[in-house]
Parts: C-alpha cells; sequence; structure tokens
C-alpha cells in the first residue's frame, strides 16, 4: 500500500504540444501516434514517431483541416491507429471534432500501405451509425470473408459494436444499448483523489482473441469486462435480442479505455482510475503490469513483435474537454514495459496449393 508497485518501464517518446490518443507499432519497429482535435490547435493528427519527435504521417497535406477542408480529402480528427495483420497502417477518423457531432463525410476508416506510405483505400463506415457516433478503436480479424472484417466500437453514451466487411464496405451496428456497450448510469470516477462525475462514454477498449472467436470490450464509464462471439456479430441475420445471450461478463476490472490481447491469450487493460496497466492471465488471475506516478491516464495500448507493450499516456482529466479547465502539465508520454508477449495477428489464409503436373 502506497507504494508504486511496477513501475519498471521506460519513455519512448516526450510529447509537449499536443495529447496523444491512439498508439500502433509495426512488426518493423515503427511507432504511430494519433492526436484527436478536441479543442487543441492540432497541425496534424496522425503521426509517426521519429528519432523521439512527430512527424505528420503520411504527410502534411492530408492532415490539414481547418474546417473548410473537404472531409472526405483530409483527416478531421483521428481517434485511433492501428496496425493490421498484413502490416498495413489504419487510420480511425471520428470525423468528429471536439466528441461533437459527425461532419458528413468525416468518418471513416483509412488504410495505409507502409511499404510506400500511401493511403490505398478509404471506407466510410455509414451503417450503424447515428448522428452521435463517436468512433474509437478497431481490431481486424483479415482470416475470415472474402478480404476479413473490421471490429469498431461505438462510445457515445448510449454505445454499440459497429461491424464492416472489408470485402464489401458495408457495416452494421450491434448490441446498441446493451448493458455491455453503454455508460453505466451516474458512473462516478475517482482520479488522482478527485471524484469525477461528467463521464458518460460507452463502448471504448476492445481487443480480439488470439483465434478470433470472441470480442473483448468495455465502456470506458464502467469497471467491467466483457466479451461476445464474433460469429453473432457478423451475422446480420441474428437480431441484437439473441445476440446478447452471447455476451459474457468476466467481472470487474477497473475502469479501463484501452485493451490489447497476446497471442497466448493474456488481456492487458489500462486502469486509468490507478495510474496503471493490468492484466488478466488466460486462467482469469488480474495482476499489475505497470504502476507510477507520471502515468496519469494510460490511454491506448500496443504490443509491438519485440515483446514490448506500449502505451499512450496524456493526462486525459486535465483537459478543457473533461475537466472545464487546462491544467495539464506537458510533457505527454509514450512508454513501453517488456512484456514477452507476441501481437494477435488474423491474418488471411495462405493461398492453396497448385497441383503438381
Amino acid at each position: 500500500m502506497g507504494t508504486w508497485v511496477a513501475d519498471g518501464y521506460e519513455v519512448v517518446a516526450t510529447l509537449v504540444d499536443n495529447m496523444p490518443t491512439g498508439l500502433t507499432v509495426s512488426d518493423e519497429g515503427r511507432v504511430f501516434v494519433s492526436f484527436p482535435r478536441w479543442g487543441d490547435e492540432v497541425p496534424f493528427t496522425v503521426a509517426e514517431i521519429v528519432d523521439g519527435k512527430p512527424v505528420p504521417f503520411p504527410d502534411p497535406e492530408v492532415n490539414r483541416w481547418t474546417g473548410t477542408e473537404d472531409p472526405g480529402d483530409h483527416l478531421v480528427s483521428v481517434q485511433s491507429v492501428v496496425v493490421d495483420p498484413v502490416g498495413h497502417l489504419w487510420l480511425l477518423d471520428t470525423g468528429a471534432p471536439s466528441f461533437g457531432p459527425t461532419i458528413p463525410g468525416g468518418a471513416k476508416l483509412v488504410e495505409v500501405d507502409l511499404t510506400t506510405n500511401r493511403i490505398v483505400r478509404v471506407i466510410r463506415p455509414l451503417g450503424g451509425m447515428t448522428p452521435t457516433t463517436y468512433l474509437n478503436d478497431v481490431r481486424f480479424d483479415l482470416s475470415r470473408g472474402r478480404a476479413g472484417f473490421a471490429y469498431l466500437t461505438d462510445s457515445q453514451a448510449v454505445g454499440a459494436l459497429i461491424v464492416i466487411d472489408l470485402d464489401t464496405g458495408e457495416s452494421w451496428a450491434r448490441l446498441r444499448g446493451h448493458t455491455s456497450t453503454q455508460a453505466t448510469d451516474q458512473f462516478r470516477a475517482v482520479v488522482q483523489g478527485v471524484v469525477r462525475t461528467g463521464y458518460s462514454v460507452g463502448a471504448d477498449g476492445i481487443a480480439l482473441s488470439p483465434d478470433g472467436n470472441r470480442l473483448y470490450y468495455c465502456p470506458l464509464s464502467s469497471r467491467r469486462l466483457y466479451s461476445v462471439c464474433t460469429d453473432v456479430l457478423r451475422d446480420q441475420d441474428i437480431d441484437d435480442h439473441a445476440a446478447a445471450e452471447h455476451v459474457t461478463d468476466h467481472g470487474d476490472k477497473g475502469a479501463s479505455d484501452g485493451l490489447e490481447m497476446d497471442a497466448d491469450g493474456t488481456l492487458y487493460a489500462t486502469a486509468w482510475e490507478h495510474s496503471a496497466v493490468v492484466k488478466r492471465s488466460p486462467d482469469s488471475t488480474w495482476s499489475t503490469v505497470l504502476h507510477g506516478p507520471d502515468l496519469l491516464w494510460p490511454d491506448t495500448l500496443a504490443l509491438g513483435t519485440d515483446g514490448y507493450l506500449y502505451v499512450s499516456v496524456n493526462q486525459l482529466p486535465r483537459s478543457p474537454l473533461f475537466n472545464g479547465a487546462e491544467d495539464r502539465v506537458p510533457p505527454y508520454l509514450i512508454v513501453r514495459a517488456h512484456v514477452g508477449g507476441r501481437p494477435v495477428r488474423l491474418s488471411p489464409p495462405a493461398p492453396a496449393a497448385k497441383p503438381s503436373h
């Protein structure tokens, strides 16, 4: 009690000008972050960390957004960045600056080929969205269907899971308003000794099991962990009432923002009330991975092939959007700790071998 029990982490980058949320690491060790436009002056909403500093990615022009540019051709406010199983980087653009209504054409999923650093596809997930949808995080399973599926969280208070068929671009919502996807009524958090009542955020953190059979998720304004069978999420012939029968409540884990899972089935979760990151082993026991005084609001988790767990730390409770005042004290941090896990990579099936003659 009263000690920092797991403060053995290293700092990857210190960010002075803008607070990061999204974070991902390619198999080659490239680190990418996102800076959503939540009221700060944000010159670029996606960056690659190069020599410890953020550099606009994929280029400054696509990141330029003052409110007059075409939202279809520019990144409005990117919440999450995720490297998929084949090494492409996806940018999840909320299209909703400062948590406001979604700008028409602004919400999109942008695919970047990291071999060329060029945008190769844009998907606009319109199906299942509402005017107050806030797209938060995404995971990819490329092993199912013709081109795979993406699973997204919609973090408005009456939240949902959104599924995208990556072959057709069609999308649909599941479990909207279910207990597992919506903010807990009258949720109260305690962060650094301060009771906070302004959080009303639905489904947020998301992670896929190593076999892709279950999707783990949690509302930010909740302390529960849930999972659901992915078969019922993809099957549009199953209604939400029937799909809800496949939801499992895994119990209390503390309040979390980001989730991540490794290839052995260990689930990592931020514990933002406690300046910590915790993990749930395959036998369902919980333990602490990171815990330190500088970890005010660990936001997003990303597991690299180097066995390190990367964490973005952004002092979110001190931002005007959630605090009504400005008392953040830069720098914001990207940190990492070696956990020895391997990322989940649900890759496309190998092509069938050609018959020999």
